[in-house]
């Protein structure tokens, strides 16, 4: 059947703009709608230079409904961070969660002189959350899709959750073995969506996707309440891949390219990979699903109304777009610089559209937004309350005044217009190593690897200027007083978040300094007291954590590690697992403080009897950072 119902998916939208929110006599529902990896430039609501050929009909009619955000930045250029930022409320500096590797020990290469901070497994399970504070209002939480900040997201205050890959599960073979109408898992949709063409005028069908309907079958358990739904799609994160034949042939029409495709890699630069385009335009036919249900679906809690006029929907994504992987190219950011994983604007600038009562149609903000701005006016926007110890800890600020219409920028809670932002990533090499802030017309780095400062005017009086991040102007001295104050600024906001920076990298062939040398470990078994023990002609030890577990995650890297350690058992005629999840999973890859005695040049700490391989992690004075091997506690 051919799509009409377009048309009527969006006629509720056009009220919402009429909508006053101080008229609503039930608390509103919220969608936060994340998607992975999802650039800037990957969707056509900006579509600066080149247009945008991905095509996603839904996004750009809840644009037309709502607010689009010019500016709005991730709180870090990689997924775990921004999550942890969005659900907490905290910078990611301020958690120590700055990156994706959850409970890896960094291990710097040779050629490297510095090494980036130890991150623990999992979100710290005393922070309250934006789930947690919604259910403290009396509100029913869901998350569906991905977590990636450690554990499950049952552990972090969701009543419902469903954590599914959906149609984004991994395929044998990406050329072959798409969803049918028959198909046991991923069946065809007999519906008709969008994109239209000459081949298909009717539309398309689309695979059955669990993240989405156990989305919808969420809204619909819980709608007699209101209701909080964190929806993490998977998609367009790697691996590449589409289960809908239709529209991958679709798009290999549209960029050249034979259905299906040759198998390999796909090299041809700019947006022209076809499955990239088919992820993205799925992404967008779920959140069309979405809208059209929350329109046909009454609001018990209001009558005569529609969930669609009573919900809040936040579209955005939770980084910058993925340019490569391996050899294959994803997608292009152009005119932004880099992505994923580098805290220049390709990494950290996100699509971000915001739709509900009160929100003018087709309104435009192009100030300075981040994500951590949800957590407090999402509770502005339900009328909730919580601690104002809980409250004060919060990173981002309320920018409801702006959705409402009631003000033109965005002010903290004294009343003092926002002046900047700032990000902190020490991870992923020299290049990307780096922290950064954005004030105004400019973006500044500060480079860790040599120390230096990085300065580009994105912006001159409102009108783009750099936006490509070309002209580093931080050695001109004409800016010398922007270097001084911006520079001024981002240590005044790393110090205040106590921001982990990169550690000196022992393992550095041109180290200049003396690190320290690990002389003996041990056990003691009667009390279970592991020591470690360093020569005590080098440096002393300044800071000591012993880690639980050893690596707990889910890296290649991690699980190469715990089965050597489990072979060295294994001849030492021991039947556990290294790493098994003995001592609970909420301890494993966690760091606790270690006692440093100073006279026997040595660190220990006692170990749970549910224990059973454990390491230390120090610091010494030189700020070189050290780890011991995996040991176990018998």
């Amino acid at each position: 059947m051919k799509y009409l119902s377009i048309a009527f998916l969006w006629c509720p939208l056009l009220l919402l703009g009429r909508i006053p929110s101080a008229t609503a006599s039930q608390p509103p529902n919220v969608i936060l709608f994340y998607v992975d990896d999802l650039g800037w430039q990957d969707v056509p609501i900006h579509d600066l230079d080149d247009p945008c050929p991905y095509e996603t009909p839904n996004l750009v009619k809840l644009a037309e409904a709502g607010m689009t955000f010019t500016q709005a930045y991730s709180p870090a250029p990689t997924c775990s961070p921004s999550r942890a930022g969005i659900i907490t409320g905290q910078h990611p500096a301020k958690i120590k969660l700055t990156h994706v590797d959850l409970g890896i020990v960094p291990a710097g290469r040779a050629t490297e002189r510095l090494v980036a901070p130890y991150l623990q497994s999992h979100l710290d399970l005393d922070l309250m959350t934006l789930a947690d504070a919604m259910k403290q209002n009396g509100y029913r939480t869901g998350h569906v899709g991905k977590w990636h900040v450690g554990l499950t997201a049952a552990s972090f205050g969701f009543d419902f959750v469903n954590q599914s890959r959906g149609m984004h599960r991994g395929m044998d073979d990406r050329t072959k073995g798409f969803a049918t109408a028959d198909d046991s898992t991923y069946p065809l949709s007999k519906q008709k969506y969008p994109p239209l063409s000459p081949k298909k005028p009717d539309g398309i069908s689309y695979p059955f996707d669990e993240v989405t309907q156990s989305a919808i079958d969420f809204i619909d358990d819980s709608k007699r309440e209101p209701f909080f739904l964190n929806l993490c799609h998977w998609m367009v994160h790697w691996p590449v891949l589409t289960r809908n034949g239709e529209l991958l042939e679709h798009y290999c029409d549209k960029f050249g390219f034979p259905f299906p495709p040759e198998p390999g890699d796909m090299t041809r630069k700019g947006q022209q990979n076809p499955y990239f385009a088919a992820m993205t335009t799925s992404v967008d036919w779920s959140l069309g699903r979405l809208v059209d249900h929350l329109a046909q679906t009454d609001d018990p809690r209001s009558p005569g109304k529609k969930l669609i006029e009573t919900t809040y929907i936040i579209f955005t994504s939770d980084n910058g777009g993925a340019e490569v992987h391996a050899k294959e190219i994803i997608s292009d950011n152009a005119p932004l610089k880099y992505g994923k994983k580098h805290a220049e604007e390709g990494g950290i600038r996100v699509p971000m559209v915001v739709t509900g009562p009160g929100i003018a149609r087709g309104s435009r903000f192009d100030g300075l937004v981040n994500q951590l701005d949800y957590f407090p006016t999402i509770l502005k926007l339900t009328r909730s309350s919580i601690a104002s110890a809980n409250l004060d800890v919060l990173s981002g600020l309320d920018i409801s005044p702006v959705l409402m219409g009631k003000s033109p920028k965005i002010t903290d809670r004294s009343g003092d217009e926002r002046t900047h932002l700032f990000w902190h990533f020490p991870h992923n090499g020299p290049l990307a190593m780096k922290s950064a802030i954005r004030e105004g017309d400019f973006k500044m780095y500060k480079r860790y690897d040599t120390n230096d400062y990085e300065l580009y005017r994105l912006y001159q009086d409102g009108q783009r200027l750099d936006l490509e991040e070309q002209n580093d102007l931080a050695e001109d001295p004409e800016f010398a007083s922007v270097v001084q104050r911006l520079a001024a600024s981002l240590g005044a906001d790393l110090a205040a978040n106590d921001a982990e920076l990169p550690y000196l990298n022992p393992a550095y062939r041109g180290k200049e300094q003396a690190s320290a040398r690990i002389a003996s470990s041990s056990f003691n078994a009667s009390d279970r007291r592991a020591t470690l023990a360093v020569e005590n002609t080098g440096p002393a030890i300044k800071q000591a954590y012993v880690i639980y577990g050893g690596e707990t995650t889910h890296s290649n890297q991690a699980q190469k590690r715990k089965k050597q350690l489990e072979r060295r058992m294994q001849r030492r005629g021991e039947t556990s697992q290294a790493t098994d999840d003995v001592a609970g999973p909420e301890l494993l890859g966690m760091k606790y403080p270690a006692t440093i005695d100073p006279d026997t040049h040595s660190v220990s700490a006692v170990i749970p009897q549910r224990v059973q391989a454990y390491r230390f992690l120090f610091v010494d004075s030189n700020r070189y950072l050290h780890h011991s091997d995996v040991q176990l506690a018998k």
